[in-house]
């Protein structure tokens, strides 16, 4: 599925119809350009489980935060400054997965082969300014 943004709201919004398919395990992975517009998607979600959106904010430093919500918590990580899949590793990344929750994760291109095969895709791409094409691949049903 590709949408087109043409604000942050937009994007929020994008975001939050996605979570209306999402439970407990699912993973992620946010890819686009710094300032694309990935963490604004995070706090979409955020907003859609009825968490707290002022909490959402980049993890680029603190490599992860975590968002309860009433329904499940959202894991962000960023894996930016990481060089490896082990690097990514210390995070406790494995043991995230298993908490039930949703895994959302800037910069999956710099973990390898430790990223899960089923997944969700989620690539932000700058078209101006304001505005971003959003293409959305479901690989859940991954063998």
């Amino acid at each position: 599925m590709t949408f087109t943004s043409n604000s942050v709201a937009e994007t929020e919004r994008i975001a939050g119809e996605l979570a209306a398919t999402l439970c407990g395990g699912d993973v992620i992975a946010l890819h686009g350009d710094l300032g694309a517009g990935k963490t604004q998607f995070t706090r979409g979600l955020v907003r859609a489980f009825g968490g707290d959106t002022g909490m959402v904010s980049s993890p680029t430093y603190v490599l992860l935060h975590i968002y309860p919500t009433p329904t499940l918590t959202i894991f962000h990580l960023d894996a930016y400054r990481v060089h490896s899949g082990e690097d990514f590793d210390s995070v406790g990344f494995d043991e995230l997965l298993e908490q039930n929750g949703v895994t959302v994760l800037e910069w999956p291109s710099r973990i390898g082969d430790r990223l899960p095969a089923k997944r969700l895709d989620v690539k932000i791409q700058t078209i101006d300014e304001s505005s971003r094409a959003i293409l959305i691949e479901d690989h859940r049903s991954a063998d």
